[in-house]
């Protein structure tokens, strides 16, 4: 799980960034069309949760105990929904909720997996 939370977070800090333009143009298109949509809104408000589920990750891949993967848990799951809910006409929304997620569930994973037992020869 220690690859998984760390790979997880340096792609989630990457995915921010492209989150984060994708939703400055759909910001202007529902701004300039006046759908009333406020999926560029919200895609910033992924963009954001992303950034910190990925910096989350990151930092504590390597620890044992289970803060980290409650705080990733939650951060991604808040993502999702607001992703899901809030997509509008910006359907690539739906795409980053779906990766949000993945990570939910593998923090989920990550949270009741057990650690081995450390195999200690000289004990």
């Amino acid at each position: 799980m220690k690859i998984w939370k760390l790979v997880s977070g340096i792609m989630s800090i990457v995915f921010s960034v492209v989150v984060c333009a994708q939703s400055f143009a759909a910001g202007i298109y529902n701004s300039l069309a006046d759908t009333g949509e406020v999926s560029g809104s919200a895609g910033l408000i992924v963009a954001v949760f992303l950034l910190a589920g990925g910096i989350v990750s990151i930092a504590t891949h390597a620890s044992d105990k289970k803060g980290g993967s409650i705080a990733c848990l939650i951060v991604f799951v808040l993502a999702a929904l607001m992703g899901y809910t809030m997509a509008g006409h910006y359907t690539d929304l739906n795409v980053w909720a779906t990766w949000c997620l993945i990570c939910a569930v593998m923090a989920l994973i990550a949270l009741f997996a057990r650690k081995k037992p450390s195999q200690n020869p000289a004990a």
